[in-house]
């Protein structure tokens, strides 16, 4: 889909006229059946005003061009692509992408700026990074430039009208570096650089007959991103198929494969409880799948789940990690299998609050996944269903298929693969939550799974960070009976789960528009090694599996122990979608504890807040704790020198190693300019591309918790870029001692009043260095234009 299509000169013709912005207003209604927004209206008469200036001047005149062009199964539109031919005649493509933007700051993030949108300060992609990623995106999937013979070429750019930058502009910053050369950036002042880069990728015209090759062609994942993505998930050891999995893999394999050819569409039913292995197959089949050629799809409703594949996959391979509202407009038949993990949460449509009105579908959801795939395998676990509007089941599912005429197979999962490979601890939980009756009415603590319930919620999570200090996963959960607040504005988040004296945030709220650094997003709470220090619910823990698992368990479920039943109690609950499911609402949050106490691998540990409820789980239990020294992990083996490496090849300095200095070295090498020694080199794994202004330091002390645990290797850029505010800094200062270190430097969060002095410039009235844990103070800093104070570096993030 496109707003606009037509040769260069037309183009060109139509701004001039002021007939372009009318022009797109008309097709957008026509094909969404509402009008846009009058801000896009008016970006359009702007932008794109400049860039038919720069065509003329280029005297680009014989040349396609597409605008407003939507990527093939997404809702993402790059604004503007130019078709010719070069000097040797090979087909061209050149996407600019246009911003109106006339300054920005620096970011948290690794790949944003800051940058006024929509009426505030938000966080957005580098246009560098997210042209890129339209490139990258269209050579993955659309045929025209993944072709097998001539392919079209595409290259990317941007194009920042408005713009007028300086040497030491944010945008042009050296973590942008990369992006920069790759997709170049052009502003104001570079009309004449742009149009030079246009001409010389374009320079034989003869658009038409390309843009037409565009237009023509088909969504199709290019054979490279099937290997890519099909060898990332084969290489991961965790994804490794034992005994009954095996055989359902094959079973559900061959299926897919013949069922490809075949006329009727094949559905496949796999059901399994927690820990049975289900998105572990799911993961298989999707490589082998892959590897072999097939256009595989892999969906989910979660978007934790969805976001920390694409995060382990890469950037490049998230087109093929999709969610099950991704295929309202698709084709039939467009995708050769579609594998649906966690189709539980199927919904009734793909329809949300956010859907304009002409634009929602009439297509139930599950019709929509039958529609777009040949082969459609769901996996799922009636028992797991955790909101009302979620209402995928086998049945509704058998129903469904049975009504298009599909084929139909059903397999079943039963070995435990989590919760040490007990099948009596998931069956006693499904027991004494009343979820189904088994034949595990009581739980053995001589069992090998370490099951413990705890005395407070403070006591708990220290069990579950012992344990994740000593090499295991670890996470904290609760049910969802506090309030979820956006971040404060600095960034970090609030306090919502309040216990008595223990005070913790929920992880970080999805529509957070910038994060402390540190971190993470809700979506990658469950992966990223800082969200331990925020508890987890439901939506961000389901799908996921960590080696140990703590459960707070709160009073939005109560076992009634004189009616011998399970009372909801939705005035407890904060989850105002499952509040309002009524005579669902005991079922619902049963499952969601279900979910949570099933999501250890090795242990879980609980604490009641309803004393009730824990009377009765402990009713249900015999036999003392069997005491288990831990065996000894690697890493209570090791020492600072066999992580730290002395030398290593010149190439993998600051490439995959950086390097190690003391608080001190640190602090007079960068502080002062002086040479310092340095200590080693460490492996920077996560980081994302690495520059020669970072440095990895060793942080003592425990004022940085929960963030930075006490001697924890920390990763520092310098010099620090925009405001120092609110951010972690490396800070020296000759007349401070910090209470840790000992020494005249120190890690905290930076804060400063400004006044304006007698020559209209701002000079510091007050600076405060704060500690995030509240058993130390803060520091203020006196005299800090008298040359005594340095900021260093700024924090940004832990090495793990």
């Amino acid at each position: 889909m496109r707003l606009y299509s037509g040769t260069s000169q037309q183009f060109i013709t139509d701004t001039i006229h002021n007939q372009i912005a009318d022009k797109l207003k008309t097709a957008f209604f026509n094909y969404y059946r509402f009008n846009p927004s009058p801000g896009e209206i008016n970006s359009w008469r702007n932008s794109l005003r400049s860039m038919s200036q720069v065509f003329q001047y280029a005297n680009l005149l014989d040349h396609g061009v597409l605008l407003e062009y939507q990527l093939p199964l997404t809702s993402k539109r790059l604004d503007c692509m130019i078709c010719g031919k070069d000097q040797q005649k090979t087909d061209n493509a050149v996407i600019v992408e246009l911003k109106q933007w006339e300054k920005c700051e620096e970011a948290f993030g690794e790949n944003e700026v800051l940058t006024w949108v929509g009426g505030a300060k938000r966080e957005i992609l580098h246009p560098s990074v997210q042209v890129g990623q339209y490139k990258m995106y269209l050579e993955d999937t659309h045929t025209a430039f993944n072709a097998d013979t001539n392919p079209v070429a595409l290259n990317a750019c941007t194009y920042l009208h408005n713009y007028n930058y300086y040497s030491e502009d944010v945008i042009l910053s050296n973590k942008f570096a990369d992006p920069l050369k790759r997709f170049p950036l052009f502003t104001a002042d570079d009309v004449e650089i742009l149009s030079a880069y246009l001409k010389g990728k374009l320079s034989n015209g003869e658009g038409i007959d390309v843009l037409k090759r565009v237009e023509e062609s088909k969504y199709r994942p290019s054979r490279k991103l099937m290997d890519h993505v099909g060898n990332i998930i084969k290489n991961k050891s965790e994804y490794i198929l034992l005994d009954e999995q095996l055989i359902v893999y094959d079973s559900v394999l061959a299926s897919a494969k013949k069922g490809f050819h075949n006329k009727q569409k094949t559905v496949l039913i796999i059901k399994g409880g927690p820990g049975t292995g289900k998105s572990v197959i799911a993961l298989n089949l999707m490589a082998d799948l892959l590897l072999k050629g097939y256009n595989a799809h892999y969906a989910t409703g979660s978007k934790a789940f969805t976001e920390t594949l694409r995060k382990i996959i890469g950037t490049r391979g998230s087109a093929q990690f999709k969610y099950f509202n991704s295929y309202s407009n698709a084709d039939d038949n467009v995708i050769d299998v579609l594998i649906a993990d966690e189709a539980h949460r199927i919904r009734v449509t793909s329809n949300s609050r956010f859907t304009a009105k002409a634009k929602r579908s009439e297509l139930a959801q599950i019709d929509e996944l039958l529609n777009v795939s040949k082969v459609a395998v769901f996996f799922i676990d009636d028992n797991q269903v955790v909101r009302p509007n979620e209402i995928g089941s086998v049945d509704y599912i058998k129903k469904t298929a049975a009504a298009a005429g599909a084929k139909i197979s059903e397999y079943e999962l039963e070995a435990q693969f989590r919760c040490n490979g007990s099948e009596a601890f998931v069956n006693w939980i499904n027991n004494t939550l009343g979820i189904k009756r088994t034949a595990n009415v009581i739980w053995d603590l001589h069992e090998e799974f370490d099951f413990q319930i705890l005395s407070s919620p403070l006591e708990l999570e220290n069990a579950i960070r012992a344990k994740v200090k000593r090499g295991n996963t670890g996470r904290v959960t609760a049910g969802f009976c506090w309030d979820w607040s956006l971040p404060n504005e600095d960034g970090t988040l609030k306090d919502d789960v309040i216990i008595g004296d223990y005070k913790r945030p929920w992880d970080a709220k999805p529509e957070a528009k910038r994060l402390a650094p540190g971190i993470p997003k809700a979506s990658l709470w469950a992966y990223d090694p800082n969200g331990i220090n925020q508890i987890g619910c439901v939506y961000t823990a389901q799908g996921f599996e960590f080696d140990y698992v703590g459960v707070i368990i709160g009073e939005d479920l109560i076992y009634d122990l004189d009616k011998q039943e399970w009372i909801g109690n939705p005035s407890k609950s904060s989850d105002s979608v499952v509040k309002r499911s009524k005579d669902k609402f005991v079922d619902m949050v049963r499952n969601t504890y279900r979910v949570l106490l099933s999501r250890g691998m090795k242990g879980c540990y609980v604490y009641f807040m309803n004393k009730e409820t824990e009377r009765f789980f402990k009713s249900r239990i015999e036999g003392s704790p069997v005491y288990k020294e831990e065996n000894l992990m690697f890493s209570d083996l090791i020492k600072d020198d066999d992580v730290i490496l002395k030398q290593i090849e010149e190439e993998k300095k600051f490439t995959e190693y950086l390097p190690v200095y003391t608080l001190a070295a640190a602090c007079g090498n960068f502080g002062e300019g002086a040479s310092a020694e340095i200590e080693g080199w460490i492996k920077a794994d996560g980081v994302g591309r690495l520059s020669r202004n970072m440095f990895v330091t060793k942080v003592t002390g425990k004022s940085m918790e929960p963030l930075i645990s006490e001697g924890s290797y920390c990763l520092f850029r310098t010099p620090v870029v925009g405001s120092r505010n609110n951010k972690i800094v490396l800070v020296q200062h000759n007349s401070i001692t910090d209470p840790d270190t000992g020494g005249k430097y120190t890690v905290k969060k930076y804060t400063s009043k400004k006044r304006q002095g007698e020559d209209d410039s701002f000079v510091h009235e007050e600076i405060t260095l704060h500690p995030l844990n509240s058993a130390y103070k803060p520091i203020n800093i006196p005299d800090s234009e008298q040359g005594e104070f340095i900021v260093i570096a700024e924090f940004i993030k832990v090495i793990n």
